[in-house]
């Protein structure tokens, strides 16, 4: 009975997958076969899938309107520093919350898990006075520095480091290593898959982060490209339909080259920190 039913429930699951991955890609196989159209033929109704004329000329346009380096350079600098200072912080941290003794460590957590739950909306105003009145307004610090760590961030180093055993730390504190070795010779080489999700989470966060940057930037050459691309696509009596596509597709491919590089270990860190 057994031998019957396993293939139709297999069925049923392909199918639903099958749905799920169409609903999943279409958008952005649309956004792709967006990018080579006409405006005309963005703005017809019905709508097409396939171009009847396929043409570079948004890619064209993209690259020679907008100071497309600049803003590149800024996105990348902007994720990596992020990315960097939440991987070595929050892993310290996570560390210190997971294998440490010390007063104050429960009120601690709690504060992480208490920052955790609080929407980001309710302290962007707060953020953006004490940027402001630490001068750091149009510059580039100004946009890396109040996300160099995260409760997330925290919270996920934390429990994958509770997973790891202690005698391993203990053996490190008998042959007289300090904390800081035992950290990164030990503890860092063993949060591999942990890392990759975080650094893959934080990367595509700040890569595609608009209202930040759209506050904090306010001359062109600290412009990211999420908000470049806005601004210079969007005028007062119409959208640029082709050239947000355009835009909209060279950004996604950074974010889906770190995906595909770091699947692996992004799939593993999942796995093992017990985030469903």
């Amino acid at each position: 009975m057994n031998r019957t039913r396993t293939p139709l429930g297999r069925w049923w699951l392909y199918a639903v997958l099958t749905v799920a991955l169409v609903a999943v890609v279409s958008p952005f196989v649309w956004m792709v076969l967006g990018s080579f159209k006409s405006e005309g033929e963005l703005r017809q109704s019905p709508p097409t899938w396939w171009p009847h004329t396929a043409s570079l000329d948004n890619y064209a346009h993209l690259f020679s309107r907008l100071d497309f380096g600049t803003y590149f350079t800024n996105s990348v600098l902007v994720a990596v520093a992020v990315t960097a200072g939440n991987l070595l912080f929050c892993s310290m941290l996570g560390y210190a919350l997971a294998m440490l003794d010390f007063r104050g460590k429960k009120f601690v957590f709690l504060a992480v898990m208490t920052t955790l739950m609080i929407p980001g909306v309710v302290t962007f105003v707060p953020l953006f006075v004490l940027v402001a009145n630490a001068g750091l307004i149009d510059t580039l610090p100004g946009l890396i520095l109040p996300f160099l760590v995260s409760p997330f961030g925290v919270f996920l180093m934390r429990q994958f480091i509770l997973g790891l055993p202690r005698d391993l730390i203990d053996a490190g504190r008998v042959d007289g290593a300090g904390e800081l070795r035992i950290f990164a010779r030990i503890i860092l080489p063993l949060c591999g898959p942990a890392l990759a999700t975080l650094g893959i989470l934080t990367f595509l966060g700040s890569w595609n982060n608009f209202l930040w940057p759209l506050v904090v930037a306010q001359t062109d050459s600290h412009y990211t490209l999420p908000v470049a691309l806005a601004l210079y696509s969007t005028g007062q009596n119409s959208t640029q339909y082709g050239l947000l596509l355009a835009g909209a597709t060279v950004v996604v491919l950074p974010i889906l080259a770190v995906f595909l590089v770091f699947q692996r270990r992004f799939i593993e860190g999942i796995a093992t920190t017990g985030i469903k």
